[in-house]
């Protein structure tokens, strides 16, 4: 079933930049809301800027990471790949600048994701790697030389306590991964949580390629549930704030409520004697579940164009869609009148 959409986002995705035409031939898009857009990125590609105090963040505009400076050394929070060494740029400037050593000493993992980990090995040494259990089974499964596994894990709760300052680290169950954890930093007002809201823009595909439906449309609520102002999201050019997680459990309930009515209304037979009733099984599903996920999603694509950025794109939108719609199916249930 989800082959037939996977399929489909291929096709949508390469056709365009595989026209002999060129870039007259590649698809207009509705312009970015003003609220979406990010900061303005330096010569060498990145911005660095303070969260509060000695807090901060770094972007190149996709892609997040943060860090702290205290008097024994930096704690960094995530190494994304594509910001590379330039996280060591902005850990060096930032040290100069405020007079303090820039030495990095700790890094945090938020989950194993490659995307959002994988130029941890930038920071070699003595650095200590903290992770929750689970990121650091994944990672040794994973056996990548870029993500050395944590050295330091937790299961539930860890305080994490360097120079005089202090990071709360906390995992309430799977949303986007199995091991995806809530870093809080409640010296600084601000919160830390990764690849579940996109500061003005809709996720990409299939909730952000979130493994647990359930978990992910869950998470918002965690996080307004802690005590914050400014919110590092991972991804993007700019913070979020608490009007931009609103603005995302809107989007997902709306999908949740389209979704729910178009399994209603949308009527399987015409499927089924098609495709079906000639012994195509797979005809008949893809066939069905591809008429409720576009009933489903079309409303929402409306409404959130000019809202949420890319939310004209309209496969991200639909993915998203089936991905909720199929957890509406199997994980709520029913999935389907049970025969007598």
């Amino acid at each position: 079933m989800t082959a037939h959409l996977v399929r489909h986002e291929t096709r949508y995705m390469t056709s365009p930049a595989s026209s002999a035409t060129g870039a007259a031939d590649l698809p207009d898009y509705a312009p970015i809301p003003p609220s979406a857009l990010g900061v303005a990125l330096n010569d060498q590609g990145y911005y660095v800027g303070r969260v509060e105090r000695n807090l901060y963040w770094v972007t190149d505009g996709t892609y997040q990471a943060a860090f702290l400076t205290t008097r024994d050394g930096v704690v960094l929070f995530d190494a994304p790949p594509t910001i590379g060494g330039n996280l060591r740029r902005a850990i060096d400037e930032m040290a100069a600048a405020n007079g303090v050593t820039n030495r990095v000493t700790h890094l945090v993992y938020s989950h194993h994701h490659d995307d959002h980990s994988g130029a941890a090995s930038l920071f070699d040494g003595d650095v200590v790697h903290i992770g929750h259990e689970e990121t650091r089974r994944l990672l040794l499964r994973d056996n990548s030389p870029a993500r050395p596994a944590p050295d330091v894990t937790f299961a539930d709760r860890y305080t994490l306590e360097v120079g005089g300052e202090r990071v709360e680290l906390a995992w309430h169950g799977p949303n986007h991964s199995p091991d995806n954890i809530y870093i809080h930093f409640p010296d600084h007002d601000t919160l830390m949580f990764i690849d579940v809201v996109n500061a003005g823009w809709v996720p990409i595909y299939n909730l952000n390629l979130s493994d647990d439906v359930i978990g992910y449309v869950a998470a918002p609520s965690i996080v307004l549930d802690y005590p914050w102002t400014h919110f590092i999201s991972g991804h993007l050019g700019r913070l979020a704030t608490r009007e931009d997680v609103a603005v995302h459990q809107a989007y997902i309930a709306d999908i949740q409520a389209s979704s729910k009515a178009a399994l209603a209304s949308v009527d399987p037979t015409p499927f089924y004697m098609k495709y079906g009733a000639a012994g195509n099984s797979w005809g008949f599903v893809q066939g069905y579940l591809d008429a409720v996920t576009e009933r489903a999603a079309a409303p929402i694509i409306a409404k959130y164009t000019g809202v949420l950025a890319a939310a004209d794109i309209e496969i991200y939108t639909r993915t998203t869609t089936f991905a909720i719609m199929q957890s509406l199916r199997l994980d709520s249930g029913p999935s389907g009148p049970v025969h007598p």
